[in-house]
């Protein structure tokens, strides 16, 4: 008699299902059963290796096998093969992400004949929610939210039959036993109906979602998309947009890869370049592209009648946390509140993806690959948490080589995301039955609310705190992404950052070594009048640069009033920055293409929107391995002068940084990586891999995790993990 350890995810994918008639196929007699966070199988009989080389290679689409380990055992023999009821014991796997509603239940949620026609939360073993509705481990029914929903007699059938698709699906239900949607006097289909009829009217309902509710509206007319931005306070940054393929195909250019991933079992948002056909609302998205997402629950398809489009945007205002219930949601004035009885644990957004050189890297990586581990080729004995930094925050669990890499947080300086922060942290320990931390890692801001979180922790554990430089931790991220550690070079550029010598970077060259960093260049040092005032207000960046470029010209060209002219005269309150993002955000001012941020990033995504390919040369100027940025934006200027086209004059910019951040890294080692916010600009990564290609230099870039903040936790433990040596 043999018994079968399991490590992985091994839950909520129809493994004990897959095991119960695989060893049945095999006459072989025992068991499997859930045991905390890991599946144990004994066996008796014949053919027991061949049973376990098929759990490998025949295991279920969705399992993930990490570990398996066979050991003799001693007990009593069983008359047949069962599914027992599970152990809360630990171990070390984890539960699946959210998964797309599968064709099969597709199909029959569309069959007239079908028990479960017109059904919103039809779901099998092969789909459906997972860590949304998860309170802990092991993943049965009575763990998670569908416990509110006790099986009726022909849904129990299914559960039972080995033969069934449903064997054992632990969210299974159907209209006579499960979760019901409700609008105002409506209930059920009634109720969806009545939706399409105010969506069609143009009207903009809440609807909630798996993992929180969504502001849908027509997203081909102007006015419901103009008043959602009201509702939301979100002037200009791009909506993302539900759709079906067919539908998709007509407003947007879509490769074959990225056709893969929109239909894919994660249904992310992929960010897609605007067709030349083009129709939805102009104030959808103000850039040439717009990001893309197909249905993915049942509800989401049933939504579709007459409308080619829907705005799908988090019901949320900017900063806060995505609301997962009615009291959250009532505050957001809209025409209608598409609600459902099925209680969200784990609030988790949706991921988006981008496809830059060759490869779909993640701008937000949550819903649909969110809690499944990444893997690290790394020999560590410790488990740490880390806390990540402060916009787009996430947070990270370290246990030996896995990495837990929460889902989306945000913007941890908000107080209803700090509680988030805190609450995500409590759910990752609990669903990774984790009791005990070794150490705490952080960013280095001493006022950032992670970091102050990350104190108390290292108190209340009574363990270390360790605190790792912003850049460093974007430089770590990327080596952990890609499994590299020997010596390169790292291009970590972004919008801030908290340096060593206590000023703002953002435009940093380092270099690794023996799991160290070290700054050998970087953009030059400009003043940033009113500090967070010329964030918001990238015409104070422009003003700064060109002041050094042509002194007292420049305000003779520009209106400026008084006070801020002698801002920037005497450098007063101008903290000293080597930001990539506030070089881009002078040069978008200086275009008038954004002249007041009102999200992340901004100037510079719109900045990138406007730039088109031209042949240009370029000759970037450096001294002593630092990239002048005063030269550049001078050049710009003059270029304007000249009427240059705005294309050309952004294009130039960003080929200039790409090309001068370049030649300075190649002098250092032929290997080069970049990460950090600004890696997320096409142009500049695709120009820098060229240049790689052309002189035989091997090229860092992302693929697992995000590029941005949301990848610094991970970045974090890593740099944890160089730390414990």
């Amino acid at each position: 008699m043999k018994r079968i350890r399991v490590e992985g995810i091994v839950q909520g994918v129809g493994f004990r299902p897959f095991i119960y008639n695989l060893a049945k196929s095999y006459n072989l007699k025992g068991y499997v059963k859930n045991c905390g966070t890991y599946v144990e199988i004994v066996v008796s009989g014949d053919n027991i290796e061949s049973f376990i080389k098929d759990i490998e290679r025949k295991k279920p689409e969705l399992a993930k096998i990490n570990k398996i380990v066979v050991e003799d055992f001693e007990g009593n023999e069983f008359s047949d093969f069962y599914i027992l009821e599970s152990d809360g014991f630990g171990g070390n796997s984890a539960i699946p992400p959210d998964i797309a509603i599968c064709n099969l239940c597709l199909k029959e949620m569309f069959d007239k004949k079908d028990r479960r026609y017109r059904y919103p939360f039809i779901s099998c073993i092969n789909c459906g929610p997972r860590f949304t509705i998860t309170e802990k481990l092991p993943f049965d029914r009575e763990n998670t939210s569908m416990k509110d929903f006790p099986l009726c007699e022909e849904c129990l059938k299914e559960y039972e039959d080995p033969r069934d698709r449903r064997f054992h699906a632990q969210t299974t239900c159907c209209p006579k036993c499960g979760p019901r949607v409700f609008l105002n006097d409506k209930e059920g289909d009634e109720a969806i109906k009545e939706a399409i009829k105010l969506l069609e009217k143009g009207k903009i309902l809440a609807i909630k979602g798996i993992g929180g509710y969504h502001l849908f509206c027509r997203a081909d007319r102007d006015e419901p998309v103009l008043r959602l931005r009201e509702i939301l306070n979100r002037p200009s940054q791009p909506f993302a947009v539900m759709s079906l393929i067919e539908e998709v195909k007509k407003f947007a250019i879509l490769s074959k890869e990225e056709e893969i991933l929109l239909t894919s079992r994660e249904r992310p948002i992929v960010v897609l370049k605007k067709s030349k056909d083009y129709y939805l609302s102009e104030y959808v998205s103000n850039l040439d592209t717009v990001g893309v997402m197909l249905p993915y629950t049942g509800l989401h398809y049933l939504l579709f009648n007459k409308v080619p489009a829907y705005v799908a945007t988090s019901a949320n205002l900017p900063g806060l946390p995505m609301a997962i219930d009615e009291g959250e949601i009532v505050k957001l004035k809209v025409d209608g509140y598409l609600m459902h009885n099925r209680r969200i644990i784990n609030r988790c957004d949706d991921s988006v993806v981008k496809y830059i050189a060759g490869r779909a890297i993640f701008l937000r990586r949550s819903r649909g690959y969110v809690p499944e581990p990444i893997e690290v080729e790394i020999k560590n004995d410790f488990t740490f948490l880390c806390v990540g930094a402060e916009l787009n925050s996430t947070v990270c669990l370290v246990k030996g080589n896995k990495f837990y890499l929460s889902q989306h947080i945000g913007n941890t300086s908000k107080y209803e995301t700090f509680l988030f922060l805190k609450e995500a942290i409590k759910r990752l320990m609990e669903l990774t039955n984790t009791d005990k931390i070794d150490f705490i890692v952080s960013d280095l801001h001493p006022l950032y609310n992670s970091t102050k979180l990350a104190e108390e922790l290292s108190e209340k554990f009574n363990v270390p705190l360790i605190k790792v430089q912003h850049h460093f931790a974007h430089g770590y991220s990327l080596l952990g992404d890609n499994n590299y550690f020997d010596e390169c070079i790292i291009l970590a550029l972004d919008g801030l950052g908290y340096g060593l010598d206590g000023k703002i970077w953002g435009g940093e060259i380092l270099k690794f070594d023996s799991g160290k960093f070290k700054r050998v260049g970087h953009l030059e040092e400009q003043y940033q009048p009113g500090g967070d005032l010329a964030v918001k207000y990238p015409f104070r960046m422009l003003l700064s640069i060109l002041y050094k470029a042509i002194g007292d010209e420049v305000f003779e060209k520009f209106e400026v009033n008084k006070i801020l002219e002698m801002q920037i005269k005497k450098r007063i309150n101008s903290p000293i920055t080597t930001s990539t993002g506030r070089v881009l955000d002078a040069i978008s001012s200086l275009l008038d293409i954004c002249q007041e941020k009102t999200y992340e990033g901004e100037p510079a995504i719109r900045l990138e929107g406007r730039a088109k390919e031209f042949n240009i040369e370029v000759e970037p100027k450096i001294k002593n391995n630092i990239l002048l940025t005063t030269p550049l934006v001078e050049e710009c200027y003059n270029m304007l002068i000249n009427k240059e086209p705005i294309e050309k004059i952004a294009y130039y910019s960003l080929i200039y940084l790409a090309d001068g951040l370049f030649e300075i890294a190649k002098k250092f080692s032929d290997t080069i990586g970049i990460t950090g916010g600004v890696s997320y600009n096409k142009i500049i990564v695709e120009r820098i891999k060229e240049r790689c290609e052309e002189e035989k230099i091997k090229f860092l870039y992302h693929s697992r995790v995000p590029n941005g903040d949301g990848g610094i936790s991970f970045g974090q433990g890593l740099g944890g993990y160089f730390w414990s040596l």
